[in-house]
C-alpha cells in the first residue's frame, strides 16, 4: 500500500514560507535538495544490487553522500536559527517610547548593575515597588523584556519546546487536575427515567519549576564598551546552555532537580495501554528496522495515535535515526522521508514534520528512539516568571561571572497523545 495517498495530507505543516529568508538559506537549500537527489539516485543502485549479494563500494558512495545532506542539513538549520532568533536592539531610540517609565528605570538601573556593579537603582525600584527584586540567593531580576526574549530565543533553539505547550506560572509548582472517572452519562427516552449519575473522580499531575542556571563571564573592556548591548550579550550567552539543558531534561529527565522527561515515563506496550502511561510500537527487529517491510512499524506507530492527536502531530527523533530513515521506501516506491519543501522549513516523514532532538537515543536493541505525538497536547514546559542575575566580580577575577537563573519544570500531560517506536523483536 502506498502511505503517501493513505495518510492525510496536512496543508501548512512543511511547506510554509518563513519571511526573511536569505541568500545563503537558499543556496544552501539548493545544496540540499541536490544532494537528497544524489542520495536517491544511489539508494537506488545499492537496493538493486542488494539482489546481487551486495556492493561494499556503492554502500560507502551512498554513506558520503548521505554525510554531504547531514552537513547542508545542520548549515541550513544554523542559517535558519539564526535568522529566527530574536534582534534584542538597544530600546533607547524610538523603542523606548513604547515602554513606560518604569520600564525604562528598570532597564537602566540594571544595564548599571551589570556594567559597574550599582545596585543603588534597583534597591530603590525595590522600595518603590514594596517587594523585593531579588530571590533568596541573591542577585536581581531582568528587565521583562529581556525574561521574554529569552524565552523567544529558548523556543527557536529547544526543540521540545518549540512543539511542547508552555504555561508561565508565578509559584514553584504547577498542579493540572484531570478526571480519572467521569460521571455517568447514556441516551434515553424523553420520558424515560434518568438514574442517578456518579460523581467525577478527580486526580491531578504535579509540574515543579525547577532550578536552571547558567554562568557566562564577561571581561572588563567589554562592560565598559557602550557599543555593547548588554541585554543582547546576555540573551546570547544563556540561550544555548539552556537550550542544551533543557533539551536534555525534557526527552531523559528523572524529575529529580529537573523536569521529567517524556522518555521516563513508564512504558507499554500500545495493546495494553492504560493512563499514566506511554504506549509503544515494536519494529520487529532489535535495533533496526525489519528487512521485509521496513516502513510498517512506521506506519503502525502512526495509526496507534488518536486522529484527533494525528492533525498536529510531528515525529522526533536524533540525526542519526533520520540517516537510517532516509533509505526507506513505502510499498509504490516512493521515499518516505522528505527534506524540507523550502529554506526555512521542517524535514518530513510521511507528510509529518520531522522534529530533531539529538537527546533522543540511537537506534539499539530495545531503544524507544522515535516518538510520535501531539506534543503541544501531550508535554508540558512550565517556566516560573522571572529571571535573575548576579554579579560576581571575584570568583574569576579578571573577569566577570554573572550567575543567571530561572525555573522550569516539565513533564507528559496528556499520555495518551504520544506514542513510541521501539525497536525490538516480535
Amino acid at each position: 500500500m502506498n502511505t503517501h495517498t493513505e495518510l492525510e495530507t496536512k496543508a501548512g505543516t512543511t511547506t510554509g514560507t518563513m519571511a526573511g529568508i536569505t541568500p545563503d538559506a537558499l543556496v544552501t537549500h539548493g545544496d540540499m535538495m541536490r544532494a537528497f537527489e544524489a542520495f536517491k539516485d544511489a539508494n537506488d543502485e545499492r537496493l538493486a544490487a542488494e539482489t546481487k549479494g551486495g556492493d561494499v563500494l556503492l554502500e560507502e558512495k551512498l554513506s558520503r553522500i548521505d554525510a554531504a545532506l547531514d552537513t547542508a542539513m545542520r548549515r541550513l538549520d544554523a542559517i535558519t536559527l539564526k535568522s529566527a532568533r530574536p534582534a534584542l536592539g538597544a530600546s533607547f531610540g524610538r523603542d523606548a517610547q513604547a515602554m513606560s517609565a518604569h520600564a525604562l528605570e528598570h532597564k537602566a538601573a540594571f544595564e548599571a548593575y551589570v556594567r559597574a556593579g550599582e545596585t543603588g537603582g534597583l534597591r530603590a525600584l525595590e522600595t518603590k515597588a514594596l517587594s523585593t527584586g531579588s530571590n533568596p540567593d541573591g542577585g536581581y531580576l531582568v528587565p521583562p523584556e529581556i525574561e521574554t526574549e529569552i524565552g523567544r530565543r529558548l523556543a527557536a533553539v529547544s526543540p521540545i519546546r518549540a512543539i511542547a505547550s508552555v504555561r508561565t506560572i508565578s509559584a514553584n509548582v504547577y498542579k493540572k487536575p484531570f478526571m480519572t472517572a467521569g460521571p455517568a452519562t447514556g441516551w434515553v427516552g424523553e420520558t424515560d427515567a434518568r438514574t442517578q449519575t456518579t460523581s467525577p473522580v478527580l486526580d491531578e499531575l504535579s509540574f515543579p519549576a525547577m532550578e536552571l542556571y547558567a554562568m557566562p563571564a564577561a571581561t572588563a573592556t567589554l562592560l565598559e564598551d557602550s557599543a555593547v548591548n548588554i541585554d543582547q550579550w546576555i540573551a546570547a550567552e544563556v540561550e544555548q546552555t539552556f537550550a542544551e539543558q533543557e533539551g536534555a531534561a525534557f526527552v531523559n529527565g528523572d524529575g529529580s532537580n529537573k523536569p521529567t522527561g517524556f522518555l521516563h515515563s513508564t512504558t507499554v506496550a500500545e495493546a495494553s495501554w492504560t493512563w499514566g502511561k506511554l504506549g509503544f510500537i515494536i519494529s520487529g527487529a532489535d535495533g533496526a528496522f525489519p528487512a521485509a517491510g521496513p516502513s510498517d512499524p512506521l506506519i503502525d506507530l502512526v495509526y496507534s495515535l488518536k486522529a484527533g492527536y494525528r492533525q498536529n502531530a510531528s515525529f522526533v527523533m536524533n540525526r542519526k535515526t533520520q540517516s537510517a530513515i532516509r533509505k526507506l521506501k513505502d510499498d509504490g516506491g516512493n521515499y518516505l522521508w522528505m527534506p524540507p519543501a523550502q529554506a526555512g522549513g521542517r524535514a518530513s516523514l510521511m507528510t509529518f514534520p520531522v522534529v530533531e532532538a539529538e537527546e533522543m537515543p540511537d537506534m539499539a536493541a530495545d531503544s524507544l528512539s522515535i516518538a510520535f505525538g501531539d506534543f503541544n497536547r501531550g508535554y508540558l514546559v512550565v517556566d516560573r516568571a522571572g529571571v535573575s542575575v548576579l554579579r560576581d566580580p571575584y570568583t574569576a577575577k579578571p573577569y566577570v561571572l554573572f550567575y543567571t537563573t530561572k525555573r522550569v519544570g516539565g513533564g507528559v500531560q496528556d499520555f495518551d497523545a504520544i506514542k513510541l517506536l521501539k525497536f525490538a523483536g516480535a
